[in-house]
């Protein structure tokens, strides 16, 4: 036993009482350090204000891809609910319909219950007037025919009220799945615009409205909201001519995602109610409005038509010439002119 504890290793007393929680201390506070610096820790870090313009841009393009989608989602969410409305409708019409025959059949089932009860042979030597009989019995012939005729109705409408109410059924499960499918792009619309708000408050109130472009010093961005240039205008035939003027006349309004006008707009309801204005129906939507008319290039562009941007065709403006365009920005950013090449150019279109 003693020569066991003679090579027992000895204690080791250096870390004991304040130095030891000091050493911890030490030891923790150089683990958080590496930790910050590293990207591990929880802490935010410290950007410039270039960097969170950078990451602002990238959301509010996230939310825009998302605000697109919310659109058409919303779209296909009303055309379900006018179909089912629509079938609603129209069964309600067969309905009462049914209801008329099954009661005209009832009157007719009851007087030939009335008058029943009796061979006929019977009843025609017994009458005082065969010829009447006769022409009774005819008539009786005619009514059961009518009555078959009337039972094969009723059965048909029973059969497409059967078929209504099934398509119904099938258009209100549509709906139930578009509605979730709007819900889930409204969702994403606005994780992202919350998620830029918070980095837009990190930004002095000098430095957020020269990123909205709605600083003191934005004379141009003023200028702008005067009204369309009259060689502008000369430059476009007629309905393209009344789109710019249009959209001259929204510069300044906020942009609202989900917005068609005419107090706000997001980028594709400024263009789509820029060209109603003209007589033009455009669909409501970025990657639908690019395929709504000719695709022209870049280098053969006109006053009145729609520059988009991008690759997934996310953003869309209304080209004014000069190499600019008019278009709802992002929230913050009220409609303005803007030059086409400050956004990846993905396609242009002129609207039949």
């Amino acid at each position: 036993m003693a020569a066991h504890r003679e090579h027992r290793k000895p204690r080791d007393r250096r870390l004991e009482g304040p130095a030891a929680r000091a050493a911890v201390t030490l030891a923790l506070a150089g683990t958080a350090a590496t930790a910050a610096f590293d990207g591990t820790g929880h802490a935010e870090p410290v950007l410039t204000p270039a960097q969170i313009q950078a990451r602002v841009d990238r959301l509010y393009q996230e939310a825009e891809v998302a605000t697109e989608k919310y659109n058409g989602a919303k779209e296909r969410t009303e055309s379900a609910r006018r179909s089912l409305d629509s079938l609603r409708d129209e069964a309600a019409r067969r309905t009462e319909s049914l209801n008329a025959s099954r009661n005209a059949l009832g009157s007719l089932a009851t007087a030939q219950y009335r008058d029943g009860g009796m061979d006929p042979g019977l009843r025609l030597a017994l009458t005082s007037a065969p010829e009447d009989y006769l022409q009774g019995a005819a008539l009786a012939e005619r009514a059961g025919a009518l009555q078959a005729a009337k039972v094969t109705d009723v059965r048909r409408q029973l059969r497409e009220l059967a078929r209504l109410k099934a398509e119904a059924g099938e258009r209100m499960a549509e709906l139930e799945a578009r509605r979730r499918e709007l819900a889930g792009h409204k969702d994403a619309v606005r994780s992202r615009l919350a998620a830029a708000e918070r980095l837009l408050a990190r930004l002095t109130a000098e430095q957020r409205a020269r990123y909205n472009g709605t600083a003191e010093s934005d004379g141009p961005a003023r200028a702008d909201r005067a009204g369309a240039p009259r060689g502008t205008l000369r430059a476009a035939d007629g309905r393209a001519a009344q789109a710019v003027a249009y959209a001259y006349a929204a510069i300044g309004k906020p942009y609202v995602w989900g917005a068609t006008g005419p107090g706000s707009y997001d980028c594709s309801g400024l263009t789509q109610a820029a060209w109603r204005s003209a007589g033009v129906s455009l669909p409501r939507t970025t990657y639908t409005q690019i395929n709504a008319g000719t695709r022209v290039p870049r280098s053969g562009l006109a006053p009145g038509d729609l520059v988009f941007f991008y690759s997934g065709v996310s953003h869309v403006g209304l080209y004014i010439g000069g190499g600019k365009m008019i278009h709802a920005p992002r929230p913050g950013a009220p409609v303005r002119v803007a030059p086409i090449d400050e956004m990846p150019f993905a396609g242009a279109t002129r609207p039949a």
